[in-house]
């Protein structure tokens, strides 16, 4: 049902470098881009993630309790993308751990406050 999500960035070239970062990691690269927004995914995959700065020129604001929750193949890799998240300036919000019989996540903050995870349920 989701094509894809946009969060909102006051400072483009320095959230490029930490979503490509996780992009990598996660075998995928960027889509699309201008000099206003990135877009990471596949075309014609599974929904992807998209950073902006704000259209209506606003400063950029985050969301209480909007949270971006991204798929990962096996708990090995929530654990990478967690630590590339944090060695790249985000900040912790919930290390990587068992959450629920068959979930696990590791919940962090982007270089703009959005909140992310990485997941695997299985």
């Amino acid at each position: 049902m989701i094509g894809y999500v946009t969060l909102g960035t006051k400072d483009l070239a320095r959230g490029a470098k930490f979503y490509d970062a996780i992009a990598k990691e996660m075998g995928i690269g960027r889509m699309m881009e201008d000099p206003q927004f990135i877009a990471w995914g596949e075309p014609g995959g599974a929904a992807g993630i998209g950073l902006t700065l704000p259209w209506d020129k606003n400063p950029a604001t985050v969301g209480n309790g909007t949270m971006v929750a991204l798929a990962a193949k096996s708990k090995e890799q929530v654990d990478r993308i967690y630590e590339i998240a944090i060695a790249n300036g985000g900040t912790d919000e919930g290390a990587p751990g068992q959450r629920f019989e068959n979930f696990y996540a590791g919940y962090f903050r982007d270089l703009d406050g959005n909140k992310l995870n990485a997941f695997f349920s299985g």
